[in-house]
């Protein structure tokens, strides 16, 4: 083989390996990043306006957990990990003005399902009679450290928005009325 044909491979294999792969680090990010579970009776929420009527006038909101994604970047002795969430919020006929809050939380689980980590937040939203639906992407970071990269595969992120009690309550009797 000539020196030109030798070039000529050299050059086809090197610009082979800079077209748009991933990296090794990216790879192993990417098979190590922990999928995200969202939470069974965290799923949704229908708020009531303050009192105690439960009549479907009486919603102030419903929000839902449409999805969740993980997105994982990888360093030393640390995984950084974007855990994205998409929410969707309707108002209802008792809806008031101004912001509405709704609650999600996010929780790494260790070794034995302990939670590690945790945080709750709010997703802000102006809905009202006439503009009833918002859907907002939410992203927390949480940092998962390890010594060996097999120490990643003890976590898992728990997602979920917030019911208060009565509202996980009432979520759960809609789960028996629907079976």
């Amino acid at each position: 083989m000539t020196f030109g044909k030798w070039a000529l491979l050299a050059a086809v294999a090197l610009a082979l390996t800079g077209c748009g792969g991933r990296s090794q680090k990216e790879m192993t990010a990417a098979s190590y990043c922990p999928q995200p579970l969202t939470v069974q009776d965290a799923q949704s929420i229908t708020r009531f306006k303050p009192g105690s009527g439960r009549d479907p006038r009486d919603v102030m909101f419903e929000a839902q957990m449409l999805g969740v994604v993980t997105q994982c970047s990888l360093s030393r002795h640390s995984m950084e990990v974007d855990v994205v969430m998409r929410i969707a919020v309707n108002a209802g006929p008792a809806i008031s003005g101004g912001v509405t809050q709704v609650p999600f939380f996010v929780r790494v689980l260790g070794p034995g399902d302990r939670v590690v980590q945790g945080s709750d937040q709010f997703a802000d939203y102006k809905i009202s009679q006439a503009s009833p639906r918002g859907v907002s992407q939410e992203t927390m970071a949480v940092t998962l450290p390890f010594n060996e990269l097999r120490d990643l595969g003890a976590y898992r992120i728990a997602v979920g928005l917030k019911p208060t009690p009565e509202e996980l309550q009432y979520n759960r009797r809609g789960d028996q009325q629907r079976q």
